[in-house]
C-alpha cells in the first residue's frame, strides 16, 4: 500500500511536470501584448527570430527529457525513484531555463508597447548609426546580417550592456543572442552620454579588440618603465577606457562634458580607488577624457574640463589613491590614450580607433548648428542619430526647455528609426520632417 501511494504520488508529480513543461514556447510581438501602432517601436523580426530560435533550442532539450522520463516511469521492468526524481530534475532544469528566457525577452520586449517604446526606439537608432559609423570608417567588418543593440528599461543607477554571446547568469549560462542595454528609467531621454560609452563596449567586443587591447596598454606602459602595478591596474581598466575614449568619437567634445557629470560626486567617491575594479578612479578618467580632447584637437574644450575637474578634486584635499598612480598620471595618460584610440590595431585592419571612427571639427560646427536648431523647438535633420545627444546638450546649455526638447528628438529618433532593417544595419535614410508641436500629454512626459 505505501509503495503504492508513492508511485502515485511520483505520477502526480510527473503529470504536473508535463502541464507545466512547454507553456513557454513561443514568442511574437503579439504574445508580448504589442499592437500594431506599437509595431514602428518594436525589435526587428530578426531579433524576435533569434529569441524564438533560443526558445525552440531549449524546448526540444525539454521534450528529450520528458520522454527519458516517460520511459523511466512506464518501461517494463521498474526502475529506482531516486532515479525517477532525478530525472525529474533535469526536466525541472530545462523548464526554468525556458522560464528565464522567455521571461526576459518577454520584459524586454514587452515595453515597447508602453509610453516608454518612442525612447526606447530612439536610443535604437543612435546604437545602430554607431555601428553604422564603424561600418564607413571599416567596410565590410559589419557587411553581412548581425543583430543591432537592443535597449529596455530597468531600475538601476547606471545604464549596462550585456554583449552579444556572454553568458548570462539569469538564464543559467545561456549565451546572449543579441546586445542588450539597460537605460535607468530616469535616463530614458536620448542626450545621455554614457549611452554612448555603453554601445562602445559592445562595438569593443563585435570588433574582437579586447585583448589585443589589454595587451597593447600592458607593453606601452611597460616600455615607458612605469611602475608594474601601475601597468597592471591600466590594464585592467582598459575596457572602460575604451569606451569612454570611442564614446567621445562617437559624439565629440559634448559627450566628455557629460561623462563628466555622471562621474562628479562627492570627493569620497570620485578620489578613492577600488582595488580589484574594473573603471578608474574618477579623478583620473575625466583626465583621460580632457587628454582625448587634446587629441582629437579640440584644446580649448580639453583645457576647459581639465581646469572643472581639477577645481573640483584636487588630490592635496586628500584622496585614498595609490601615490604610484598620481606620481606617474602625466606620463601615463597620454600613453594610454594614444595606445588606445590613436595606434593601429590588427583586427582594425591596420587601422586606428580615431580612423575608424573619425569625428572632425566640421562635424562640431554641424553639432552646434543642430543645437540652435533644437532650442528653437525645430527638428535638426542634418546630423546623424550619434550626434544627436552631443546637440542636446548644447540646446540644453541655450536654455532650451528639457520636456519640449526630450519631445522633440526623440519623436525625430524614432522617425528616422522606423523601416530600418536594423539586423542588417542598413544605411540610414533621412527622417521626414517634423514640426516642434508636442503630442498629447502622455506621451511627452513618457519622452
Amino acid at each position: 500500500m505505501a509503495e503504492s501511494s508513492t508511485d502515485r504520488f511520483l505520477e502526480l508529480k510527473r503529470r504536473a511536470l508535463v502541464a507545466r513543461a512547454r507553456r513557454l514556447v513561443r514568442l511574437t510581438p503579439e504574445a508580448v501584448g504589442l499592437r500594431p501602432q506599437d509595431l514602428r517601436y518594436a525589435p526587428s523580426p530578426a531579433h524576435f527570430a533569434a529569441a524564438q530560435r533560443r526558445l525552440s533550442a531549449i524546448d526540444r532539450s525539454i521534450r528529450a527529457r520528458l520522454a527519458r522520463l516517460d520511459r523511466l516511469v512506464r518501461g517494463p521492468e521498474p526502475r529506482p525513484r531516486e532515479d525517477v526524481l532525478l530525472a525529474m530534475a533535469m526536466v525541472e532544469r530545462e523548464i526554468d531555463r525556458a522560464r528565464r528566457a522567455f521571461g526576459m525577452f518577454f520584459e524586454i520586449f514587452a515595453q515597447r508597447g508602453t509610453a516608454f517604446a518612442p525612447s526606447l526606439a530612439a536610443h535604437d537608432a543612435i546604437a545602430v548609426d554607431c555601428y553604422r559609423a564603424v561600418r564607413a570608417g571599416l567596410p565590410g567588418e559589419f557587411a553581412g546580417p548581425i543583430l543591432a543593440p537592443l535597449t529596455y528599461l530597468e531600475h538601476g543607477y547606471s545604464p549596462a550592456t550585456m554583449r552579444r554571446g556572454v553568458s548570462l547568469a539569469r538564464l543559467l549560462g545561456e549565451p546572449n543572442p543579441f546586445p542588450l542595454i539597460r537605460i535607468p528609467y530616469d535616463r530614458d531621454q536620448p542626450w545621455q552620454a554614457v549611452f554612448l560609452h555603453e554601445v562602445a563596449h559592445n562595438l569593443m567586443a563585435d570588433l574582437r579588440v579586447w585583448q589585443e587591447t589589454r595587451e597593447a596598454v600592458i607593453v606601452r606602459l611597460h616600455e615607458a618603465r612605469l611602475p608594474l602595478r601601475v601597468v597592471a591596474i591600466y590594464g585592467r581598466w582598459h575596457k572602460e577606457i575604451f569606451a569612454d575614449l570611442a564614446a567621445l568619437l562617437l559624439g565629440g567634445p559634448a559627450v566628455a562634458y557629460g561623462m563628466a557629470e555622471f562621474l562628479a560626486h562627492p570627493s569620497d567617491q570620485v578620489m578613492t580607488y577600488r582595488p580589484g575594479g574594473p573603471h578608474p578612479v574618477g579623478y583620473l578618467r575625466v583626465l583621460l577624457l580632457a587628454e582625448m580632447l587634446r587629441r582629437m584637437e579640440f584644446a580649448h574644450e580639453a583645457e576647459d574640463l581639465a581646469s572643472i575637474w581639477r577645481t573640483l578634486y584636487d588630490p592635496r584635499r586628500g584622496h585614498r589613491i595609490p601615490p604610484e598612480l598620481l606620481a606617474t598620471r602625466a606620463r601615463a595618460i597620454p600613453a594610454v590614450v594614444d595606445e588606445i584610440a590613436f595606434q593601429p590595431r590588427r583586427n582594425l585592419a591596420q587601422r586606428a580607433l580615431a580612423s575608424v571612427i573619425r569625428f572632425t571639427a566640421e562635424d562640431q560646427r554641424a553639432i552646434r548648428r543642430a543645437a540652435f536648431d533644437l532650442a528653437a523647438g525645430m527638428p535638426a535633420t542634418d546630423v546623424p542619430p550619434r550626434h544627436l545627444p552631443a546637440a542636446c546638450r548644447y540646446a540644453l546649455n541655450a536654455g532650451a526647455d528639457s520636456r519640449r526638447l526630450g519631445f522633440l528628438v526623440t519623436e525625430l529618433l524614432a522617425a528616422s528609426g522606423t523601416g530600418w532593417p536594423a539586423e542588417r544595419l542598413a544605411p540610414a535614410r533621412s527622417p521626414p520632417p517634423r514640426t516642434a508641436t508636442p503630442r498629447s500629454e502622455p506621451l511627452a512626459l513618457a519622452a
